[in-house]
């Protein structure tokens, strides 16, 4: 990784890479408030297992065109990119060394929206993709697991302007989640930038 912030964790099976403050506090307010204001925000169901269930948390999702994303029996084609939503972009892309040609914004309104345990996965990604992940509002717990080595796990407390990088092998061998809380929380916007090799379908 170019951006000498970026320190690589030591996790088994994985490539994790964390850089906390990557963007100033009052940098971070700026996009914070630039997105919760522009972006382009979706209240959307999935299909689990044979029924839909709403997201708990909204969503948006953005790219190039030809990055349409599907998942969960939900269809998502791509908004165009905004001038904030592109500085980010170039920003992130910059820090990586990596091309990113879409992303998936989550809006955490309070601690009862969430996201439970998955991996990204999907094959349009890749076998070994690249995601970056930007936290900007309300510090939230990013919890990790190992699916085959229980006793490896990790929780990190991602606060406005951190930026973690999930490579290598990491989708294939570990599993994450943004659990739900019980205490009063302000809202969050993540920003999982990643880039999907273009074509129908996700």
């Amino acid at each position: 990784m170019k951006d000498e912030r970026l320190q690589l964790l030591a996790l088994p099976d994985a490539e994790l890479y964390y850089a906390r403050g990557f963007l100033g506090t009052d940098e971070a307010e700026h996009f914070f408030q630039a997105l919760e204001n522009k972006v382009a925000w979706r209240r959307d169901e999935i299909t689990l297992f044979g029924r839909p269930v709403a997201v708990p948390r909204l969503q948006a999702w953005y790219g190039d065109p030809g990055t349409d994303y599907r998942y969960s029996g939900l269809d998502l084609s791509p908004e165009p990119w905004f001038d904030e939503l592109q500085a980010l972009r170039e920003r992130v892309s910059a820090a990586c060394e990596t091309p990113f040609n879409s992303v998936l914004i989550n809006y955490y309104r309070n601690g009862s929206d969430g996201v439970g345990w998955h991996r990204d996965n999907e094959q349009s990604l890749g076998p070994r993709p690249v995601i970056a992940s930007l936290s900007l509002g309300q510090s939230r717990r990013f919890s990790l697991r190992h699916r085959d080595l229980p006793e490896h796990k990790l929780q990190l407390e991602l606060n406005s302007g951190d930026l973690l990088i999930m490579a290598g092998a990491t989708q294939h061998h570990w599993l994450h989640a943004i659990p739900k809380s019980r205490r009063q929380l302000a809202p969050r916007i993540n920003l999982s930038f990643r880039y999907r090799i273009p074509g129908p379908g996700g």
